[in-house]
């Protein structure tokens, strides 16, 4: 839940057509069906190859993304736990941070239940293949997104770039990221006292990028680049006059510029998911965020 705002839920629905009913063991379906990112390899090869493509920009994105998780929660200094299926913190993550990411759909509901804090209010799980079903432990589905791959290579410009002439640089210092983080705030609707989860701790690692696009030394948009073996995360763009389309270009901008041989993974959904496919990003798979309602 690394966003500023709770999206609200929304449908993806497998576009293969199979009867997603089956989890993987250990696994109720009794709740909502699986997403069925392990959609049956049937078919030609060409279209197996193409499945076997699209789970592993999915692997790699959940991947990008926990290791995004890890690092604010680092900051806040409270590291997590990397497992074979997952990662795990078994502390209150920060505001918006889930306490645990599936990194493989083999993760089971007892396994990641058992490696966090369920009693405490606000207990989250990023369940990246929609496998799990976490309803008979008090979980209920916060929002539906999709994950998202952008292939290596220039981005397309956006028409307000040119006209505006907003820059694009990294933020340095603890003031500018205050700055950053005022922006985000404003823009996304969500406190941000004391900078929210945007520690300056962030600011000294070194796979973590905070993006301000500035209009003279008003910060006008933003987002934050992770840089992991695989591929950048981009997460939390941002707009702060509202249109989401010229930060998604300037932010895609700034990374193929920097990482011009990455592609770009992340997570997104509703008018977010539309500005970012508009960019160029594909959706490749869906997820789920579980939050504990009955602490």
């Amino acid at each position: 839940m690394e966003r500023g705002e709770l999206p609200l839920s929304v449908a993806h629905l497998d576009a293969s057509g199979d009867d997603c009913t089956a989890g993987p063991a250990g696994n109720s379906v009794a709740g909502p069906a699986p997403l069925c990112q392990h959609r049956r390899m049937t078919g030609s090869g060409a279209e197996a190859g193409r499945t076997a493509e699209r789970d592993s920009r999915v692997h790699t994105a959940a991947r990008n993304n926990a290791e995004w998780c890890e690092a604010v929660c680092r900051a806040h200094g409270s590291p997590g736990v990397f497992g074979d299926t997952a990662w795990t913190q078994s502390r209150r993550t920060p505001p918006l941070y889930p306490d645990a990411v599936t990194l493989s759909p083999a993760a089971s509901a007892a396994e990641i239940l058992a490696r966090i804090d369920t009693t405490s209010p606000g207990c989250s799980v990023k369940d990246s293949f929609g496998t799990l079903d976490l309803s008979g432990a008090g979980f209920d589905v916060l929002f539906e997104a999709e994950w998202i791959h952008r292939p290596p290579g220039p981005a397309p410009r956006h028409p307000d770039t040119d006209r505006t002439g907003v820059r694009w640089d990294v933020v340095r210092d603890a003031d500018a990221l205050a700055a950053w983080a005022a922006a985000w705030s404003g823009a996304s609707g969500t406190g941000g006292a004391g900078g929210g989860p945007f520690r300056p701790e962030l600011l000294g690692d070194g796979r973590t990028f905070v993006l301000r696009g500035r209009d003279g030394d008003r910060v006008v948009a933003g987002a934050v680049a992770s840089r992991s073996a695989q591929a950048v995360g981009l997460s939390n763009v941002f707009a702060a006059d509202g249109g989401s389309g010229a930060a998604w270009a300037g932010a895609l901008g700034a990374v193929s510029e920097r990482w011009p041989g990455l592609p770009v993974v992340g997570y997104e959904s509703g008018e977010d998911l539309a500005a970012a496919v508009a960019h160029g990003c594909l959706p490749v798979g869906p997820l789920r965020v579980w939050l504990a309602t009955d602490r």
